[in-house]
Formats: C-alpha cells, sequence, structure tokens
C-alpha cells in the first residue's frame, strides 16, 4: 500500500474515521527473501517436509523446529532480510504458482513494493489505531499466529482482510480504496483475469490478545478482532482478549507479468494461478507470524508513532545488507523452473 493511498482511501472506510485515516501513521518496510522452503515450524514443527511450500522473510535463524518460548529468534539469528535490522522475527506465506495449458507449473515472483527496494518477499506493516493517541502492547517473546486456513476452497469461513487485488499497471494506478475494503477492486478468490500490473496479494491478523497465552494449538484462539467494528476504528477489544496490539499486515506483490500470454494461459479461459497448497480458488490464502524483535525496539517505534520505512527510535540496515542475508534450502527442490506438478504433498 502507498503511503500516498492514505489520503485516497479515505473513501472506502466509516465517514467517522476518514480524517483519522488520511493521517495515521504506520511502519511499512521492506523484509526480502530468505528462502523457499518445505518447512513449517507452527504448523508443522519438526517435519522436515511440511504439506506445502512457503516463502520466508526476516531472521535466518528459521528452521523446521524453533520451540516455543524457549527458541529466542533474536539471539539464535545472525542476520535478517528487513529494513529493520532489529526485526529477527519471521513472516511466511504460501508460494503462488502459475499452471500452464499444458500442466506444467511455475513459480510466481514477488515484485517489491513501490517506494521500497529489495529482493522479492513482502512489504510488513506495524500500524497503530488510526486515532492517533491509543496506544497498543508490543507482541512477547514467543508470540506467534496464525491467520486463515490453507484447507479452505470457499469463501464460508474465511477470516477477516484476506484479499486479493489486480493491478493494471505496475504503478498502481488507480490505487483504489483501503487493502480489503474496496469491492470494486479487492476480492477473497484469486482475480480470474489477466493483471497487467501483477496481483497484490493482503494478509491481516487479529489485533487483540488475552494477555496470557503466548500460543494456542490452533494458533489463533489467543488472539481475536475488535468487537462490535474494527481495528481501525478504535473498536474495543472483547474481555476475553482484552490486549490491544498493533495490526500486522502482510502485502505480497505476486509479479505475473510474465504470464499473460493468452497463448499459454488454459484454452477455456479458466483462472491458472494456484497456491502451493493445491488452492486455486484462493480462499486458502494464509500468513505465519512469528515474533522476533530485539528487546523493546517495536514498543518504542509503536510509542513514537513511526511511519514507513524510518524510524528515529530502530537501526536500519541498506537494501544490499538486507538481501545478503540467505538460508540454503533444507529441502532441496528446484524453484525457479517448470515443474510437472506441485511441489507439495497432497492436500
Amino acid at each position: 500500500m502507498q503511503w500516498k493511498a492514505l489520503f485516497l482511501a479515505a473513501a472506502a472506510i466509516p465517514q467517522q474515521v476518514s480524517a483519522q485515516y488520511a493521517t495515521a501513521a504506520m511502519m511499512r518496510f521492506q523484509c526480502s527473501r530468505l528462502v523457499v522452503d518445505r518447512i513449517d515450524p507452527l504448523v508443522s514443527p519438526g517435519l522436515i517436509r511440511s504439506p506445502h511450500i512457503h516463502q520466508v522473510v526476516g531472521g535466518n535463524s528459521f528452521n523446521a523446529t524453533m520451540e516455543p518460548v524457549a527458541y529466542d529468534l533474536p539471539s539464535e539469528s545472525t542476520c535478517t532480510t528487513c529494513s529493520f535490522s532489529e526485526d529477527f522475527s519471521n513472516y511466511w506465506t504460501a508460494n503462488l504458482y502459475f499452471r500452464a495449458r499444458n500442466g506444467t507449473y511455475k513459480r510466481v515472483k514477488q515484485m517489491v513494493n513501490l517506494g521500497l527496494q529489495g529482493d522479492e518477499g513482502m512489504t510488513i506493516y506495524y500500524i497503530p489505531p488510526y486515532d492517533g493517541h491509543t496506544t497498543v502492547t508490543a507482541f512477547k517473546p514467543g508470540f506467534r499466529m496464525l491467520v486463515g486456513d490453507a484447507m479452505l476452497r470457499t469463501a464460508q469461513g474465511q477470516q477477516k482482510q484476506l484479499c486479493h487485488r489486480c493491478f493494471t499497471n505496475v504503478n498502481q494506478s488507480p490505487f483504489g480504496g483501503a487493502p480489503c475494503a474496496d469491492p470494486q477492486m479487492d476480492t477473497a478468490a484469486l482475480p480470474n483475469k489477466q493483471c497487467a500490473g501483477g496481483i497484490r496479494a493482503t494478509i491481516t491478523f487479529p489485533t487483540c490478545w488475552d494477555g496470557k497465552n503466548l500460543d494456542t494449538a490452533d494458533h489463533k484462539s489467543h488472539v481475536a478482532y475488535p468487537e462490535g467494528g474494527s481495528f481501525e476504528m478504535s473498536s474495543p477489544c472483547p474481555s476475553t482478549h482484552p490486549v490491544r496490539l498493533p495490526q500486522v499486515m502482510y502485502e505480497v506483490m505476486w509479479d505475473t507479468r510474465e504470464f499473460n500470454d493468452p497463448s499459454i494461459w488454459p484454452e477455456d479461459g479458466s483462472q491458472p494461478f494456484v497456491y502451493s497448497m493445491n488452492d486455486s480458488t484462493g480462499y486458502g490464502w494464509h500468513g505465519d507470524y512469528m515474533f522476533g524483535w530485539q528487546g523493546d525496539a517495536l514498543q518504542r517505534a509503536l510509542d513514537a508513532r513511526c511511519s514507513n520505512d524510518k524510524c528515529s527510535q530502530l537501526k536500519t540496515q541498506t537494501p544490499a545488507q538486507a538481501t545478503a542475508c540467505k538460508k540454503q534450502q533444507l529441502i532441496q527442490e528446484d524453484i525457479d523452473g517448470w515443474l510437472t506438478e506441485l511441489p507439495n504433498e497432497t492436500m
């Protein structure tokens, strides 16, 4: 999401918060690709061949076994792919693939979002309430969460603010309203047409915490959405989850441009993209989060209401330093060539 879009998006949200949204401060920064691998320490801990392949960004201590609480990401990591060098968190999603007319698959790479620099990966947001004064509590060491359901194939049961936006050009013009709030541009399903400017896929996490559990068996029950409204409107958290968290949001800019050749699309014109868990609907879009900021760095930045990828409270690194941080695949698989099948277990 472009920073200037805060002003353009006001019409897409309730009138009473338009002015607040237009001046909202939010951290928006690049986290480049760390690895593309078939491991998932949240859903499939210890399994050295998770059900589907993921793209991962953040600290290089990411591995298949990251014991809750005991595994300290900042001390275990030696580098991070994120702009803020004190952020050793891990952020990961499924990969998107193009399925050609001949039945072969190719991974869709990510392009870096407008105004940022790096190598693939995703744009990360930490957003305090738009009103400019309500405070939030930074996540605690060991905190983890998951949003979305990899097995979902219909709109029913999908969590809030998971969506796709089809852009007609790489300048993202027209930009549209706030993410997942513009019915003219956003769809829960994958777009059913060619997108000359790529597909932006958005993941937004719940913003209320029970204040006790750093994780739960389903990786979801310890967090909740505000009651009777939304985070954007500074709606209160439910009594069961009273601690207000910052809103974490991912934007993945899928670079579909190389696949906009009608001759390789299915002959019936159907939508040819599929997520790595064999989901061609897009309803199974999901994201995983594992907190790993160093010390109180995130709380300081939130209290200061830092904006974009510059913050007086935080240390930053150059794009070259961030992209130099890489991790070898545990499961050696071709991630850039044409494949005869998806790199996953049958789902």
